[in-house]
């Protein structure tokens, strides 16, 4: 069975965009995505420096990008994405 089988469509509930958020973040950070809390702050809670900001970004283009056809985050907007709550908010209101 083509692993594409299992990709969703239609919109995302914000649980979903969270946990999406979150394993993406664990993955870049090597760390266990049970750690990330929503109200983090990228630098200084979860030490994520600009290239790991750079490689979420990115991984949620090319995720949301499958469900949204030109999905992206616009880089004007990235110095307002300061927690992951920012992230979530900012993904779930341009699905």
């Amino acid at each position: 069975m083509p692993a594409e089988t299992h990709v969703q469509q239609g919109p995302m509930s914000r649980d979903e965009v969270l946990q999406l958020v979150r394993d993406r973040l664990a993955e870049i950070l090597e760390i266990d995505a049970a750690e990330i809390n929503e109200g983090d702050s990228f630098a200084e809670d979860l030490r994520a420096d600009s290239l790991a900001l750079i490689e979420l970004v990115e991984s949620l283009e090319d995720e949301l990008g499958e469900r949204s056809v030109g999905f992206r985050i616009e880089d004007e907007d990235l110095e307002d994405l300061v927690t992951v709550k920012d992230a979530v908010d900012y993904v779930h209101a341009r699905l």
